[in-house]
């Protein structure tokens, strides 16, 4: 169950980093609010997590994870490129959250 709740922390803080380049300094109301609630199911669902798993492996998952798709949704929604050196360290970012889910025996306690 730790990993679901995982999940939905990443998902959530995605989706409201995403709608956060839409609010325009928070003056527009909808994405404004997909923010405000995105980050707070993303805290709320981190912190479930926490209860089986270390507080150090999960952050490192969810903010790689985080980094690499908010990257991918910045190009489809946004336009926004990435460049050769941003797509090498995306997959190094990307390598080092399978390191851990493969090898690390800190992930659930």
């Amino acid at each position: 169950m730790p990993y679901v709740y995982l999940a939905l922390a990443i998902a959530a803080e995605v989706t409201g980093t995403t709608a956060l380049a839409s609010t325009q300094g928070f003056t527009r109301p909808l994405p404004s609010t997909i923010v405000v609630v995105g980050y707070g199911a993303a805290f709320y669902f981190l912190s479930l997590c926490l209860r089986h798993m270390s507080v150090g492996i999960a952050y490192a998952i969810w903010a790689g994870a985080g980094i690499v798709l908010i990257a991918i949704l910045g190009l489809l929604v946004h336009g926004q490129r990435l460049d050769a050196p941003a797509v090498i360290g995306l997959g190094l970012i990307v390598a080092g959250v399978v390191v851990i889910n493969a090898w690390s025996g800190m992930q659930l306690r």
